[in-house]
C-alpha cells in the first residue's frame, strides 16, 4: 500500500520528460478512443452498408460534436477552477465546485436531448441532405441524442479525473466504453447486418457507459482529490468555467462549423464522394488530433495548479517541455501519415477506385498541417490553465474558425478540390504565428519562458 502512493504522480510533483508523458499519456489514450466512435462506425458502415450512409454519418457528426462541446467546455474551464483552487489549499470548495459543474453538464444534456429530438431533420436539411442521405441522417441522430447526456459527461469527466490524480482509471473507463463500441459495431453491423442502425445503438450504448462509470466512482467513497456532493448552483464558479474553457468550445464549435463548411464545398466540387473522402481524412485526423488534445488536457491541470500555488520555476519547466514534446508528436505524424497514406485510405475505400484515387491524393496534402497543429492546440489549452480564458479563446476562434474558414471557402476558388485540401495546412501555419505572439505577450506577465 506504501509503495503505490510512492509510485503515484502528484500535481505538485517536478516533473521530468518520462514523468510528464507518463502523467498525461492516459488523457491522450482517453481521447483516442473517445474519437474511436465515430471512426469505428464509419469502418463498419462504409464497408458493409455503402457510402450513402457512410457520407450520411458524416454530415451529421459535426452536430453532436457541437453539442457535446459543452460537456468539454466545462472539463477544461473547470479543471482550471478546481486545480487552482486545490492549489490554494482549499479541497472543500474544489469539490463544491467539481460537484455544482457535474450536474449543470447533466441537466444541460437532458435538456439538449429533448429538443434536438423535434429540430433534427431540419438541421440534417440545412447541411444539404436530402433524399436516402436526409432519412439516414435522422435515423442516426435520433439514436445519438438518446445518448447525448452521458457523451458530455463523458467529455466532462475526462479532464476532471486527471485533476483527481487519476489519469489511469479515467483512461480504463474510456477504453471500457471504446472496447465495447467495436464489439457491438462488429455485431450489429458486421454480422448482423443492422447497417447504420446497428453503428448507431453500438455508440449510444458506448457514451453511456463512458458517461455512467465515472458517475458512480465519484458519487461514492473514493481516494481521489475529487467527490460528488451536496453542492448549490454558484453561477460565478459556473461563469469562470465556461470563461476558462470557451477556448475549448470555440475551438470543437469551429471545428464543427468548418466541417460544414468543407462538406458545402465537397458536394459543390465532387458530390458525395468528396464528402466520403473528407470523411476518411477526419477519421484519422480525429485520431491524430486527440492525442494533442489529450496531451493539453492531461497537463493543463499541472500548469493550474503550479500557477495558483506561484510556482514559477516548476511552470517554466512544464512549458518548455511540452513545446519539445508537442514539436517532435508533429513531426513524427506528418512522417506516419505520409508512410500510411494508401493503406489509410484504402481501408476505408478499397471498394471504389475513384474514391480511393481521391482520398489518397487528399489524405497526402491534408497531413502536412500535423507539423504545427500540436503547439497550436496546446497554446490555448495553456493559457485557459493560466486563467486567461477570454486570451484562449481568441486564440481558438481565430485558428479554428476565421483562418480556416477562409481558407477553406477562398482557396477552392483557385486550386479546385486541392484548395479544399490544403487549407488545414495554411490555416496551421497562420495560427502558429498567432500563438507565438500571444505566448511572448502573456510572458510579460507570467514568466514561463525562461
Amino acid at each position: 500500500m506504501n509503495s503505490s502512493k510512492k509510485e503515484r504522480i502528484q500535481l505538485s510533483d517536478h516533473f521530468t520528460f518520462g514523468r510528464l508523458l507518463t502523467f498525461t499519456f492516459p488523457s491522450m489514450v482517453m481521447m483516442v478512443f473517445t474519437s474511436i466512435y465515430s471512426i469505428v462506425d464509419g469502418f463498419f458502415v462504409s464497408n458493409f452498408a455503402g457510402k450513402t450512409p457512410f457520407a450520411a454519418i458524416n454530415l451529421i457528426m459535426p452536430v453532436f460534436m457541437i453539442l457535446g462541446t459543452f460537456g468539454f467546455m466545462i472539463g477544461t474551464g473547470g479543471t482550471a477552477v478546481v486545480a487552482i483552487t486545490l492549489g490554494q489549499g482549499r479541497k472543500k470548495d474544489a469539490n463544491r465546485y467539481f460537484s455544482m459543474l457535474v450536474y449543470t453538464v447533466a441537466v444541460f444534456g437532458f435538456l439538449s436531448a429533448v429538443l434536438g429530438q423535434f429540430i433534427l431533420p431540419s438541421t440534417a436539411r440545412l447541411l444539404g441532405a436530402e433524399g436516402q442521405m436526409l432519412d439516414y441522417c435522422v435515423l442516426y441522430g435520433r439514436i445519438l441524442l438518446c445518448s447525448l447526456p452521458f457523451f458530455m459527461l463523458q467529455n466532462v469527466f475526462q479532464a476532471f479525473f486527471v485533476t483527481a490524480e487519476k489519469p489511469r482509471l479515467g483512461l480504463l473507463s474510456t477504453v471500457l466504453a471504446g472496447c465495447m463500441n467495436i464489439v457491438l459495431d462488429a455485431l450489429l453491423v458486421g454480422v448482423f447486418r443492422f447497417g447504420l442502425t446497428g453503428a448507431a445503438v453500438a455508440t449510444a450504448m458506448a457514451e453511456i457507459t463512458g458517461g455512467l462509470f465515472p458517475i458512480i466512482y465519484f458519487s461514492r467513497k473514493n481516494d481521489s482529490l475529487l467527490k460528488l456532493g451536496k453542492t448549490s448552483f454558484m453561477p460565478a464558479i459556473l461563469g469562470r468555467a465556461c470563461i476558462n474553457g470557451m477556448a475549448e468550445f470555440m475551438n470543437n464549435v469551429a471545428m464543427s462549423v468548418v466541417t460544414i463548411l468543407y462538406n458545402l464545398q465537397l458536394i459543390r466540387l465532387a458530390g458525395e464522394d468528396g464528402v466520403a473522402a473528407y470523411g476518411v481524412i477526419m477519421y484519422v485526423s480525429f485520431i491524430f488530433v486527440a492525442v494533442f488534445i489529450g496531451y493539453s488536457m492531461g497537463s493543463a491541470p499541472l500548469v493550474g495548479y503550479n500557477y495558483g500555488a506561484g510556482n514559477t520555476d516548476e511552470l517554466k519547466n512544464l512549458f518548455r517541455k511540452s513545446l519539445l514534446i508537442l514539436a517532435s508528436g508533429g513531426i513524427l505524424m506528418v512522417i506516419i501519415s505520409e508512410a500510411m497514406a494508401a493503406p489509410f485510405s484504402y481501408i476505408y475505400t478499397g471498394y471504389d477506385d475513384g474514391l480511393y484515387a481521391m482520398t489518397l491524393r487528399a489524405f497526402r496534402i491534408f497531413s502536412l498541417g500535423y507539423v504545427l497543429s500540436g503547439i497550436n492546440i496546446y497554446t490555448p489549452a495553456f493559457l485557459a490553465a493560466l486563467g486567461k480564458g477570454p486570451q484562449s479563446a481568441l486564440l481558438s476562434f481565430l485558428r479554428a474558425l476565421i483562418l480556416q474558414g477562409l481558407f477553406v471557402l477562398v482557396l477552392p476558388e483557385f486550386f479546385g478540390l486541392d484548395g479544399v485540401w490544403s487549407a488545414s495546412v495554411c490555416t496551421e501555419i497562420a495560427a502558429a504565428l498567432l500563438a507565438a505572439l500571444f505566448l511572448i505577450r502573456n510572458n510579460k506577465e507570467i514568466h514561463y519562458i525562461r
